[in-house]
């Protein structure tokens, strides 16, 4: 590393001379950050940052930053490891491959993901002593530098934020970028002035600041040589998923879907359309739609990283593929299936840094959470979890499984797929391919002499029979089932042929839920509850006296304007009794069962979704 390639140029700004020079927008234009200061007020905070320097270098045009390029990776990794951020050997493993490779430290630990994109940006600016920059001090809109491409910009990952009389100020994913910071020099005829940002802050704003000149799509197209044709062979097909471009493209689809916390990515083709969206918080949003060109070249590009069958368009195929996204571990489930006009593509998105397995965080509240301590507390018999595709049974299977796992017990599990590795607990995975089904896993678990058994989904009245006869063999049993509410669960074993003697002798308790969205906590509205709405809900028995208060959803930069931030689940806990084993006996209908459950202290779906509206 040669030094002085990161500069600190003297900085002698002020507010005035910013407004007269920045993008030549006006201020009362409004520019306004979350907080309510001006994008003005923001930037001078930024540039304060590097008052304790001035008396340093403000007779020096640059500042050497890093001397030894070596030396800078050892004191980056053990700051890391001092911040609780990285382990040693985590560290060791990282310098060996930055060594092999020839890359930088930094951008190896975010390939591996073994630190997330913000603890790195904030390691690197603490280390070279310069600024890290935040959200609101992005601009909101473009400084044009005549020389440099938005997608240099975006290759590079860096945005001019200012200019100054001692030069730009340059936000930078890799503030030791050798390459960006020469070129960046040689366009405006001075250093930059250098701060920190994370890569996925830079590409969004980019993104934004630069949409009308961007036009990566067009490229692809090029590149892919125009015509789109069902009939490409194989090797074409190939030949069109391993372009560049096409590679970025669908690197980009899923980073800015991790980027949106979406837990799905929908690619669909129509007849004069190739559309993208993502499912956030179980809302499906649409996204710039994708040239028609590329169809072909997308899909393909998809299965090869699922290792399907790129040739096979006739059928549809389900695959999975692991990968780092900004320094996370991410999982995608992806499934294809042919309609008209070509090939449906859905991504489901698992991030199992962003999922906590605890019962208390996802939502679970008394009078349920007891209800389920009690079920699980039981030393055998069967627990369901039900609801739709969607609603979270599994998270709240492997949180209800982290519940009651112990070094004391053997603990199986039998998935399709596994999507949590929780220590401690025997994971297989099943293959249907090779009659590796749910029924023959659970017929062998049995001779593992497990204390807890968990089977992914009941879906064959096969597999219900054998978990049935492993509750009553002395075992516990957990799993999930398709059911609209906790009762239904009862009639709906039934109809897949499990004796009602058979099943009033295991299940032990049934859970229904739902995922809702939450309102975003910054912005959500508070406003008094008509008189309609109280009668309505039947609210006056969650508060007999006074004024009702509900929220709404307002909009804001946290939520991105969209009122709803995350999900919760709403839960019925139903667990069984002396009477509710009389009504299965007697072959009584799921309302029934529902009815009875109430009348014994279960809380509904809907009252538990009401009193998680802080009424």
């Amino acid at each position: 590393m040669v030094a002085g390639a990161v500069s600190l140029g003297a900085v002698a700004c002020t507010r005035n001379m910013i407004k007269r020079r920045l993008f030549a927008v006006k201020p009362e234009v409004g520019l306004r950050c979350r907080d309510g200061r001006t994008y003005w007020d923001s930037l001078a905070a930024l540039l304060r940052c590097f008052e304790p320097r001035l008396a340093v270098i403000e007779s020096a045009p640059m500042t050497a930053m890093v001397e030894d390029d070596d030396s800078f990776q050892s004191v980056l990794g053990e700051a890391l490891i001092a911040a609780g951020k990285l382990d040693k050997s985590g560290l060791e493993r990282a310098l060996r491959l930055a060594n092999g490779r020839d890359e930088r430290l930094a951008n190896v630990l975010a390939k591996l993901g073994l630190v997330n994109e913000r603890d790195l940006a904030v390691a690197l600016a603490a280390q070279l002593n310069a600024p890290l920059v935040e959200q609101d001090q992005i601009p909101n809109a473009p400084l044009e530098i005549e020389r440099l491409s938005p997608r240099f910009l975006k290759q590079s990952r860096i945005l001019p934020l200012a200019e100054t009389r001692q030069g730009y100020f340059l936000a930078m994913a890799d503030p030791l970028d050798e390459y960006a910071i020469e070129a960046f020099r040689l366009a405006t005829g001075g250093m930059p002035i250098i701060c920190v940002a994370e890569p996925g802050l830079i590409e969004r704003s980019i993104e934004r600041l630069y949409a009308e000149q961007l036009d990566d799509v067009a490229d692809a197209s090029a590149a892919l040589q125009a015509e789109q044709a069902e009939d490409l062979d194989v090797e074409r097909l190939k030949d069109l998923a391993s372009e560049a471009p096409v590679i970025q493209l669908v690197n980009s689809l899923i980073a800015q879907a991790v980027e949106a916390r979406a837990s799905d990515i929908h690619i669909e083709p129509f007849e004069n359309e190739f559309r993208v969206r993502y499912r956030v918080d179980g809302v499906l949003q649409g996204s710039t739609p994708l040239s028609d060109r590329l169809r072909a070249a997308v899909i393909s590009r998809i299965k090869i990283m699922a290792r399907l069958d790129i040739a096979e368009r006739r059928l549809p195929q389900d695959g999975r593929v692991k990968m780092i996204v900004r320094g996370k571990s991410i999982d995608l489930r992806i499934s294809t299936l042919p309609i008209m006009h070509g090939e449906s593509a859905v991504m489901r998105v698992l991030d199992r840094e962003s999922v906590e397995l605890d019962l208390d965080v996802l939502g679970v509240r008394d009078p349920s959470r007891a209800r389920l301590d009690e079920i699980l507390a039981e030393p055998n018999g069967i627990f369901m979890v039900t609801g739709p595709t969607g609603s979270g049974k599994t998270t709240t299977l492997y949180a209800a499984l982290c519940a009651i796992n112990s070094p004391e017990k053997k603990v199986l599990t039998v998935e399709d797929p596994i999507e949590y590795q929780i220590d401690g607990v025997n994971q297989v995975q099943v293959r249907p391919g090779i009659g590796l089904s749910f029924a023959n896993v659970l017929r062998s678990m049995l001779r593992q002499d497990p204390d807890v058994i968990m089977v992914g989904e009941i879906r064959d009245g096969e597999t219900a029979r054998i978990a049935a006869q492993a509750a009553l063999t002395g075992h516990l049993v957990l799993s999930t089932l398709h059911t609209n509410d906790a009762a239904s669960a009862v009639t709906r074993l039934i109809d897949m042929g499990v004796e009602d003697y058979l099943l009033t002798s295991t299940l032990t308790g049934i859970a229904a839920q739902r995922l809702v969205r939450r309102l975003c906590p910054t912005c959500r509205e508070p406003y008094a509850a008509m008189a309609e709405i109280i009668e309505q809900f039947g609210l006056r028995q969650y508060r007999p006296a006074g004024e009702i208060t509900l929220f709404r959803a307002r909009g804001c930069d946290a939520c991105s304007g969209r009122g709803y931030l995350g999900r919760t689940l709403v839960m019925e806990a139903l667990k069984m009794t002396d009477r509710l084993r009389t009504l299965v006996l007697r072959q009584a209908e799921a309302k029934e069962l529902q009815r009875v459950a109430v009348e014994e202290g279960m809380r509904t779906m809907f009252e538990d979704g009401v009193t998680k509206a802080d009424v």
